[in-house]
């Protein structure tokens, strides 16, 4: 008699898959795990990657430590800087104030509102007051590591001492290498020190060989305004040449005629005659006229003339805030790495 195996005595050890559960294989075995669970997990991992980003910084959530500390100069909420190196400035930046009255806010962030660290850095400094209201001396410093720049804002009173080029040439020599490694403790307290050895005259040339060639242009200019002298007072000596016998001084004004008096210059006809050989020159020769006034009663024109004026980029002003209140004229420099 052939016995039938009956199917329904075979059994599992894992349980039913119900709905709203999944089954999850770790190193060949099966775990029972609710989707519920999974889709915390998911969300918690989205949640953690969504911290990682970057906080974009409005003026108002930069944390103003001076506030605090007078002694204290250095912003870095994201801990982008070490503790030691934001120490070393902040000892450095309160004995150059102490020493020169200029007040300087260094700021260290992950990214800025905008992206555009120009206006980020001069927008600070008006809104912060950084700089004496009497002598506008504030100095601001920013670095933005996901914008990859660093931005020197100047106050008004300060751009002739700190001019744009200078804050240019500190960033290109002493912080755009360390900072394109990303060593930012190394590119902000070299450029501190730069900046502070430039003001306080400890550094006697921060400029190299960049300054080597400025003096060369100076050395050229020079130069040709030595030749232009000369030729001048060549042309002098040889004014009075007669171009018949060829004696130099010779020529004897004898007589001249005016031939028309426009926008305060005469014109006239002048005639020369040579004491040795009584050769004639005639010439046409300008002069100011003495008696003009100009269109409103103004002094007379000069015939030779030039002129221009220093333009500058207009700015806001630092107003109000903690520092002093110093104005703000738009100067400083940026760099990229």
């Amino acid at each position: 008699m052939k016995i039938q195996k009956h199917q329904s005595y075979k059994t599992s050890c894992r349980p039913e898959q119900s709905e709203g559960s999944v089954y999850t294989n770790v190193n060949g075995y099966r775990f029972f795990v609710p989707i519920v669970l999974r889709m915390t997990f998911a969300l918690l991992l989205i949640l953690g990657c969504l911290s990682l980003q970057a906080k974009e910084y409005t003026i108002k959530e930069i944390p103003m430590v001076h506030l605090q500390d007078r002694t204290r100069y250095v912003s870095n909420p994201d801990g982008i800087l070490s503790a030691s190196a934001v120490a070393t400035m902040d000892s450095i930046l309160f004995a150059l104030e102490q020493k020169t009255g200029i007040q300087t806010l260094v700021v260290a962030v992950t990214g800025i509102e905008g992206g555009d660290c120009f206006d980020f850095a001069c927008r600070l400094g008006k809104e912060m007051g950084v700089g004496q209201k009497e002598r506008n001396n504030g100095l601001v410093i920013l670095l933005s590591t996901d914008e990859r720049c660093v931005q020197f804002a100047t106050g008004y009173g300060l751009e002739g001492v700190l001019p744009d080029a200078i804050c240019k040439r500190i960033q290109s020599r002493y912080m755009v290498e360390h900072l394109g490694k990303n060593d930012w403790d190394a590119g902000m307290v070299a450029g501190i020190r730069a900046v502070n050895g430039y003001l306080d005259g400890s550094m006697e040339n921060i400029g190299g060989a960049e300054e080597d060639d400025d003096t060369a242009i100076l050395i050229f200019m020079g130069a040709i305004f030595a030749i232009i002298i000369v030729v001048s007072i060549v042309a002098a000596f040889f004014s009075g040449r007669c171009p018949k016998c060829k004696k130099r001084q010779a020529l004897q004004r004898i007589s001249s005629q005016v031939l028309s008096r426009k926008n305060g210059v005469i014109t006239s006809e002048v005639t020369y005659l040579c004491k040795y050989c009584g050769h004639q020159v005639t010439k046409k020769e300008q002069s100011s006229d003495p008696n003009f006034r100009g269109p409103r009663g103004g002094s007379g024109p000069t015939i030779f003339m030039g002129g221009g004026g220093f333009g500058g980029r207009s700015g806001g002003g630092f107003s109000g805030g903690s520092f002093g209140g110093g104005s703000f004229g738009g100067g400083g420099a940026g760099s990229r790495f």
